[in-house]
């Protein structure tokens, strides 16, 4: 039986190569263990399938990510919703990947939940540069305040900040990068980028 490493003890400050225009997939079961992953996957990671197959997925969790983050993400998951995410993620060197994350709910036929499907992308720097202080300040509260406080002040953020919901936040974030980049052309964006980004993660936005 192949032995995974434990996750690196060292933190580089570096960004890992990857091929950015791959989508990586993986799936879990109802307690996020993973199921399957893809060819993309193991590159961005710098794990195998043998070694990340039936293993927890937060085993990626990078260090800089607030617990929040994954709090408000589950609790969207475990009732049934479909949800977006901005996340670094951890390398088995201890190097990094941001990306955007399109979860979905699979279901039975009975309609019980059996585990989630993640199809992420690489996130923009854009995007990357207006989420990042965020994070910070969630995770400087996190370990000088407690978990509890810094799930207020997330609260708040968006009540206050934003008026939206995090998922909605993550979309406002890709829609205004990709207006302010002309990504899409201008007839495309008003049908495109409405209600969710599904055109980013499936490809039919070309």
């Amino acid at each position: 039986m192949t032995k995974i490493s434990p996750k690196p003890i060292k933190i580089i400050n570096e960004e890992v190569k990857w091929d950015k225009t791959q989508t990586i997939i993986s799936k879990t079961d109802i307690h996020g263990t993973i199921l399957y992953m893809n060819d993309a996957f193991e590159e961005a990671s710098e794990y195998n399938k043998i070694e990340l197959i039936g293993e927890p997925h937060n085993i990626i969790r990078h260090p800089d990510m607030p617990k929040v983050a994954f709090k408000v993400l589950w609790n969207a998951l475990k009732k049934g919703e479909n949800f977006h995410a901005i996340v670094k993620n951890l390398t088995r060197t201890g190097r990094y990947y941001w990306v955007i994350t399109d979860f979905t709910v699979d279901k039975n036929e009975q309609g019980e939940i059996t585990g989630y499907t993640g199809r992420r992308k690489a996130v923009p720097n854009g995007v990357i540069e207006k989420i990042e202080p965020l994070y910070k300040t969630l995770l400087e509260i996190e370990k000088i305040k407690g978990e509890k406080a810094s799930e207020l002040y997330f609260d708040a953020f968006l009540k206050e900040e934003t008026k939206k919901t995090y998922d909605e936040f993550v979309i406002d974030l890709f829609q205004s990068e990709i207006r302010d980049t002309k990504i899409l052309e201008e007839d495309n964006k008003e049908n495109k980028l409405k209600k969710s980004l599904n055109w980013f993660f499936f490809g039919d936005f070309l």
